[in-house]
């Protein structure tokens, strides 16, 4: 009898037991139990008298599937969604999430490696200190190893598409000519003995383009924050703003700017948080609130450092040396297929995904239980006095050829003229998005 059932259930050929299957599969027993529960891998059969399960030889393909993906961490959730799908989706899921995981990790590493070089210079400090406290000849001091400089008085623009900026705070120390310029430094912690006193002159602009009707990206410029972001979906436009919006008060904080690079890697955090609960609170209203969001690149400058948060295909670059440097990296899927050698850029341009995020700050579904949040990547930056940093949205980077941005960068002699500029050429190049972008330069303040 048990016999006709196994036979009776069989898809392609004969059944085989849940120990055969486990061999064959190269899953446990509980594992193969356990997936049966969740949904991900039915048996075949399971007979009604006794409950044994038995399975078809050709479920085997799937169920070392099932068994590739949790070995490369993915959540049981998101497999049992992936092994629902054709091959051909599949393997787009999988490459976006894994793209993801290494996106998440490199944010891991730069953080790991600026912790090594500050707990260095701390340690090298506390070295001399004590070396200069056990040597009975010593009468100097050591140095402090953080500069408190303070910012320049810096004007905003907002979604209205004007630019604003600053008041001169003194010589911007020749544009992209620094001194001892050379690779831009993404871990150093700035400030020393001698070290000068740093602020920012910036101007932010955005423009509906010539296709769209309406603008979804906001750009921000002030004595505290430089911020882009493009909203997508219904509720694009009080995405975008709102993540701005919240970066505010942490931006503004903290009296004359001097935070440490601790509090500042704390502040970098709270303010994603943030981001990402007011982006959810904004487009909570829409019929479909996870289909609406925004990318955010945002730089928070406190006087002395330069903290940089960013999630989506929005960038900053930073102009050094008379090089263009691009130091953000897209949350894109057509990014991920670049890095990965499978794609060129000259293909990216036309890819029918080139609009995919890995990333970005999103809205949460009312049927799901508990929001699914994406962080932003956060870090600190070394400044020297002439860089010139240039934020937009990828209704410019899009469109305009790298070696362009950088030309027009250069060209410009203030901030509100870089921005005009940059606008200038999204249209010369059809305007088919919105455009956000917001140019700072780092100077040496004034003296008081």
């Amino acid at each position: 009898m048990e016999r006709e059932g196994r036979a009776g259930g069989a898809a392609s050929g004969e059944l085989v037991t849940i120990g055969e299957f486990a061999r064959l599969s190269r899953l446990s027993a509980k594992a193969l139990r356990r997936y049966d529960e969740l949904g991900l891998l039915r048996p075949a059969l399971v007979d009604p008298v006794n409950g044994y399960r038995y399975y078809d030889p050709a479920q085997v393909e799937g169920a070392r599937l099932v068994a590739w993906l949790r070995r490369i961490g993915m959540p049981l959730s998101r497999i049992g969604r992936i092994v629902a799908l054709d091959a051909s989706a599949a393997a787009v899921e999988i490459r976006a999430y894994w793209a993801r995981v290494e996106a998440e990790t490199a944010a891991r590493r730069d953080l790991a490696m600026y912790l090594v070089d500050h707990l260095s210079a701390e340690g090298g400090a506390m070295s001399r200190k004590l070396g200069s406290t056990d040597s009975t000849d010593s009468t100097g001091s050591t140095g402090s190893t953080g500069s408190t400089g303070s910012t320049g008085n810096a004007g905003g623009a907002g979604r209205t598409g004007s630019s604003g900026g600053a008041e001169d705070t003194g010589s911007r120390g020749g544009r992209g000519r620094s001194p001892g310029s050379g690779v831009p430094g993404g871990h150093g912690v700035p400030g020393g003995p001698g070290a000068v006193r740093l602020a920012i002159r910036c101007a932010a602009l955005t423009d509906t383009g010539s296709v769209r009707t309406t603008n979804q990206d906001a750009a921000f410029a002030g004595p505290r924050l430089l911020a882009v972001a493009d909203g997508f979906g219904e509720g694009g436009a009080e995405a975008s703003a709102a993540a701005i919006e919240a970066l505010k008060p942490t931006a503004w904080g903290g009296g004359d700017g001097a935070l440490s690079a601790a509090d500042l890697l704390n502040a970098l955090e709270d303010t994603a948080d943030s981001a990402s609960r007011a982006v959810r609170d904004a487009v909570a209203p829409c019929a479909d609130p996870d289909g609406s969001g925004t990318t955010l690149t945002a730089m928070l400058w406190t006087g002395s450092r330069l903290g940089l948060v960013h999630i989506g295909d929005s960038r900053a670059y930073l102009l050094r040396g008379g090089e263009l440097f691009r130091i953000t990296h897209d949350h894109s899927l057509v990014q991920s297929m670049i890095d990965d050698g499978s794609l060129s850029r000259e293909e990216a341009a036309s890819h029918p995904g080139r609009a995919l995020l890995l990333k970005a700050l999103v809205g949460e579904a009312r049927s799901a239980p508990v929001a699914v949040a994406c962080r932003p990547d956060v870090g600190l930056r070394e400044v020297l006095a002439g860089d010139r940093y240039l934020l937009c949205s990828d209704g410019l980077s899009a469109v305009v050829d790298e070696s362009e941005l950088r030309a027009a960068v250069i060209a410009a002699e203030t901030p509100e003229e870089a921005v005009r500029r940059l606008v200038g050429l999204a249209h010369e190049a059809g305007g088919p998005d919105n455009v956000a972008c917001a140019v700072a330069d780092v100077v040496i303040a004034a003296e008081e």
